[in-house]
C-alpha cells in the first residue's frame, strides 16, 4: 500500500448502555478506495462522524498526513481536507445548485465565479451540472452531484461517502465509479460505506469490518466473496431466501390509469399508471428515490384517494375508500418511513400493533380496543418475527431500526393479508434482519397473497420477484419476467425506456 494518510489508533466511543467502538485501529493509504463495512449498530456512523469532527471519541488517536488531527466540528475537518458526503442530502429544495453549494462553504466566492467553478469542475470529472437549476426540480442522482461537487471543490485530501450508490440507477453508478477512479488516480482517498458488496469488491483495495465496534477483520475485496464479507459482518453462516415454485393465480389487484397528484411539495405526480398482480405473486417495482414511490403507496393504501375505478381489489373498484376499508378487504400496505408512519413513535409496541390490525385481528369491539388481545397479537409478531425487545410494552422509538422495521413487516404478514405492499421493506436493515423479512415475504406469496415490493434495492428485487416494473417520473414501465432481465435492461427502465425493445436498439 502506498504511504498512509489517515492513521486511528484505538479509538473508542461509549455512549450511555451502549460501546459505539471499541480500540478501532486501521489506516487509510494516500489514493486507495477504502470499504468500511458493518451491519447496523456495528459502530459505523459512530466512526465515520469521528473522523469528520461531529463526534468526539473518548479515548484513541488520528493522525491525518502525518500530523495529529482532532477536530471538534466540521469546518475544521474540512480545513484539513476532509469531506463527506452523506447518505441523506442536505439541500434546500427551493434554492438553485449554486445557493445550496455557497451554503456549505465557509468563504464562499462571488455567485458569478461560484458559477463558472460548479461548471469547471462537474465537466472535469463528467458529472453534468447546471448551477443555475432549482434542487426540487432535480433527480436524485443529480442532487448527489451537488453534494459529491460540494465536496470536490474544497480539493479534498480524503472524501468520506455514506452508501452513495442507493439512489442511483445502474447507468449513474458507473459514472460515479468513473469519477471516484479519477479522484484516486489523482491522489485523493476514499473511505467508502456500503452493504452493496458487489460494488465493493469492483471498487475498493481494502475492506475494514466492524462487528459490535470492534474491528473483526480486514481484506482485499477483489479477492474476498460478498459471501464471505457478509458473513464476516453478521459473525455466522447466511441463508439465501428460497420460495415454493408455483405458477400465480387469478388477478386480485388492478391499477387501471391511475393518475393522481402529488400531496407534497416537489412530490411527484402519477401518469396513467397500470398493472396487474396475481396471487402468489411477487411484483418488485424498482426506482430511483423520488421518482412516485412514495404515491403509489400513499394510492394503494388509500392515504391518497383516486376515482374508484383507478384502484380494483377482486374486481371490486376501491379508489375511493380509504385505509381500514381495504384493509378489511385485504389489500395492506407497510410504507417506507418505519419512524412516524409506519409506526407511532412513542406508542408501546401493543398499541402500534392495535394501530393497523384492529380490523383484520378483531382487536376491537363495539368501538372499544381490546387491550389483551393486543397485547396478545404484539407479544405474536414480536415471537414470530425475532423482535429483539424487552416487551410490548416498550415504545417503537426504543427499538433499534432492524428491530422496528421486523415489528412493521410482520405485524402486517400476520393479518394474512390478499395483498400487501410494501415500501422499502429492508432499507437500513443489517444482512441477517434483511434476509429473514425477504423470507417472510416469499412465505407470504407461497400461501397465496399477491405481493408488491416498492425498492431501490435491485439486487433485492432480483432476488424475490417473479416480475420487474420500473417507476420513472411518476410512469410506470411495462412489468417483465425478472429472471433473465440483465442490469442494462434494468438501467434503461429506471431511466424511463418504455418501449424497451426500441430502447435497447437505440443504445446499441
Amino acid at each position: 500500500m502506498s504511504e498512509v494518510l489517515l492513521s486511528l489508533k484505538g479509538l473508542t466511543k461509549a455512549y450511555p448502555g451502549v460501546v459505539a467502538n471499541e480500540d478501532v485501529s486501521f489506516d487509510i493509504g494516500a489514493g486507495e478506495v477504502h470499504a468500511l463495512l458493518g451491519e447496523n449498530g456495528a459502530g459505523k456512523s459512530t466512526l465515520v462522524k469521528t473522523i469528520y469532527g461531529l463526534v468526539r471519541p473518548d479515548s484513541g488517536s488520528m493522525t491525518l498526513a502525518g500530523a495529529p488531527y482532532e477536530p471538534t466540528e466540521p469546518s475544521q475537518a474540512r480545513a484539513r481536507g476532509v469531506a463527506m458526503v452523506f447518505q441523506h442530502f442536505s439541500l434546500f429544495d427551493a434554492l438553485n445548485v449554486a445557493d445550496n453549494i455557497a451554503l456549505g462553504m465557509e468563504k464562499p466566492p462571488p455567485m458569478g465565479e461560484l458559477a463558472q467553478r460548479i461548471r469547471d469542475v462537474s465537466e472535469a470529472y463528467g458529472l453534468p451540472l447546471n448551477p443555475s437549476r432549482t434542487v426540487g426540480d432535480l433527480s436524485a442522482g443529480e442532487r448527489q452531484r451537488v453534494e459529491i461537487i460540494r465536496c470536490l471543490l474544497q480539493d479534498p485530501k480524503l472524501l468520506i461517502m455514506d452508501e452513495p450508490t442507493s439512489v442511483l440507477t445502474p447507468q449513474e453508478v458507473e459514472i460515479l465509479f468513473h469519477t471516484l477512479r479519477k479522484l484516486r488516480e489523482e491522489g485523493t482517498s476514499i473511505l467508502y460505506i456500503s452493504h452493496k458488496l458487489e460494488e465493493i469488491r469492483a471498487l475498493c483495495e481494502t475492506a475494514t469490518i466492524l462487528r459490535l465496534g470492534k474491528v473483526v477483520a480486514t481484506c482485499d475485496p477483489r479477492e474476498t466473496s460478498a459471501r464471505q464479507m457478509a458473513e464476516l459482518m453478521v459473525g455466522s453462516v447466511l441463508h439465501v431466501p428460497e420460495r415454493a415454485a408455483a405458477p400465480p393465480g387469478e388477478v386480485v389487484l388492478e391499477l387501471a390509469g391511475l393518475s393522481a397528484p402529488s400531496p407534497r411539495a416537489f412530490g411527484t405526480a402519477l401518469k396513467d399508471v397500470s398493472l396487474q398482480v396475481r396471487k402468489g405473486e411477487v411484483l418488485g417495482i424498482g426506482g430511483v428515490a423520488g421518482n412516485g414511490q412514495d404515491e403509489l403507496l400513499l394510492a394503494l393504501s388509500g392515504e391518497m384517494r383516486t376515482k374508484p375505478q383507478m384502484v380494483q381489489l377482486k374486481g371490486q373498484p376501491v379508489g375511493h375508500r380509504p385505509p381500514d376499508a381495504r384493509r378489511a378487504l385485504g389489500l395492506l400496505a407497510a410504507p417506507e418511513e418505519r419512524n412516524g408512519h409506519a409506526s407511532a413513535p412513542d406508542m408501546t409496541l401493543t398499541e402500534n400493533a392495535a394501530l393497523t390490525a384492529r380490523v383484520r385481528k378483531k382487536l376491537s369491539r363495539n368501538g372499544f380496543i381490546s387491550w389483551r388481545r393486543s397485547k396478545g397479537y404484539a407479544e405474536e409478531v414480536i415471537k414470530d418475527f425475532d423482535v429483539r425487545t424487552p416487551g410490548p410494552g416498550n415504545a417503537a422509538r426504543s427499538l433499534s431500526g432492524g428491530n422496528l422495521q421486523k415489528f412493521v413487516i410482520g405485524r402486517e404478514i400476520l393479518q394474512a393479508p390478499e395483498v400487501l405492499v410494501v415500501n422499502q421493506p429492508t432499507w437500513g436493515v443489517d444482512a441477517s434482519a434483511a434476509a429473514s423479512i425477504r423470507q417472510a415475504l416469499l412465505d407470504l406469496a407461497a400461501k397465496g397473497a399477491a405481493v408488491i415490493v416498492v425498492s431501490q434495492d435491485l439486487d433485492e428485487l432480483m432476488e424475490i420477484s417473479d416480475r420487474f416494473a420500473a417507476l420513472n417520473a411518476g410512469v410506470l414501465t411495462a412489468p417483465r419476467p425478472a429472471k433473465g432481465l440483465t442490469m442494462e435492461q434494468i438501467g434503461l427502465m429506471l431511466g424511463g425506456a418504455h418501449d424497451m425493445h426500441e430502447a435497447e436498439a437505440d443504445h446499441a
